[in-house]
């Protein structure tokens, strides 16, 4: 029985995949640590990936995240493309920015539904997430490949082989 060990990814290329995959899989689950210590996710749409490596959401400033967020601002971002076997993994710190031009350029109308007023909605403000460490995990050769080899190893009883890539970036 072989092992399932994925191809490591470390050089420069693996910062540009992980905006690339970040940007393209849009929501994340967003991790904060509560007053009792227990880990707390919720659904969170990315807005952005800079060039920084930061990434950006908007929020509402009187929210359980962003009182979380301030009191540790070690946070967890979990994305998840399960059709395509796609995951990205951030681990990172959190704080709330508020900066008017930014929020402009990060806008669009599709945010109404969670802001009524739009960017006048009272209390609005960013959330910005710096890195710290990412890693991410994505069909080598890509999805249909992907299936196959799963495919393959359920016939054969075999772990696949060489199935996924495995990249990871220290920020």
């Amino acid at each position: 029985m072989s092992e399932n060990r994925p191809n490591e990814i470390t050089g420069p290329e693996t910062r540009a995949r992980v905006k690339e995959l970040v940007e393209d899989i849009d929501f994340t689950m967003l991790t904060t640590q509560d007053a009792a210590g227990n880990l707390v996710s919720r659904p969170m749409s990315t807005r952005q990936m800079d060039e920084a490596g930061n990434i950006w959401f908007f929020t509402l400033d009187d929210t359980k995240k962003v009182e979380e967020a301030e009191a540790d601002h070690h946070v967890g971002l979990s994305y998840l493309d399960a059709k395509g076997h796609r995951y990205v993994s951030v681990a990172g710190r959190a704080r709330t920015v508020d900066d008017r031009a930014k929020m402009e350029e990060l806008y669009s109308p599709s945010l109404d539904i969670w802001f009524e007023d739009g960017l006048d909605t009272a209390g609005i403000t960013l959330l910005k997430v710096t890195p710290v460490e990412c890693e991410f995990w994505e069909p080598r050769h890509g999805t249909l490949a992907a299936a196959a080899g799963m495919l393959k190893a359920l016939v054969t009883r075999d772990t696949p082989d060489d199935m996924m890539n495995h990249g990871r970036v220290t920020f």
